[in-house]
């Protein structure tokens, strides 16, 4: 059992590489692959959803002429788990995502429409700025004041930290050590102090006068 796993292998003097003949493999040939889904989605034919991270056996395979500066896309097949329809997706390098292609739609995911509305409002601003200088120097100055804002806000955390840095750990525990003796000689006083008046109310009479004890 244990010569399977060894990483020297015997090679006779004559081997000569070159001879093994090499196998021609498509460019379109499939593999099978396991896998988790990269995003929620909805069957189209049942109805069903499939959740993101479920784990599947699927099939993959490129894509033949797409590609993104030199990254191929791939594509994607699986099986919906309750009518077992084909569902496939590609990936997606130029936004580091994937697209759902058939089968199944993608579920609504809001911060998705808040990246778009960003960049709509980033379009909106180059044309107004384009248009109105006015606008534009507006902008800039307020840019300019939230990143000051935000240096003076870092610049605050870092003093703090920095404060947080220097204090002395061992005064900190001599004053944990002091704060401790105190608190026991506190309670030992009103302990006693406690005791002397029980004592009191006992060896005296309802008068005041002491009580002799026989």
């Amino acid at each position: 059992m244990s010569e399977r796993k060894v990483l020297n292998k015997y090679f006779p003097p004559d081997f000569d590489p070159s001879k093994i003949p090499r196998r021609k493999l498509p460019k379109d040939q499939q593999h099978k692959v396991r896998l988790m889904t990269p995003f929620s989605m909805q069957c189209t034919i049942c109805g069903e959803y499939v959740y993101k991270g479920k784990k599947f056996n699927a099939r993959k395979e490129r894509v033949d002429g797409e590609n993104y500066l030199g990254i191929q896309v791939f594509r994607f097949y699986i099986r919906c788990p309750r009518c077992s329809g084909e569902i496939t997706f590609k990936t997606d390098p130029k936004n580091a995502d994937y697209v759902a292609e058939h089968g199944a739609q993608r579920n609504f995911e809001p911060w998705r429409d808040d990246g778009d509305a960003t960049e709509a409002e980033k379009a909106e601003r180059a044309q107004q700025e384009e248009n109105n200088p006015m606008a534009a120097l507006e902008n800039r100055t307020l840019d300019s004041k939230r990143e000051m804002d935000i240096l003076d806000a870092l610049d605050e955390i870092r003093m703090r930290n920095a404060k947080n840095e220097r204090v002395d750990s061992d005064g900190v525990l001599q004053n944990i050590i002091l704060t401790g003796i105190e608190e026991r000689e506190l309670a030992k006083r009103l302990q006693e102090e406690e005791d002397d008046r029980l004592a009191q109310s006992i060896f005296h009479s309802a008068d005041g006068q002491s009580v002799k004890r026989i």
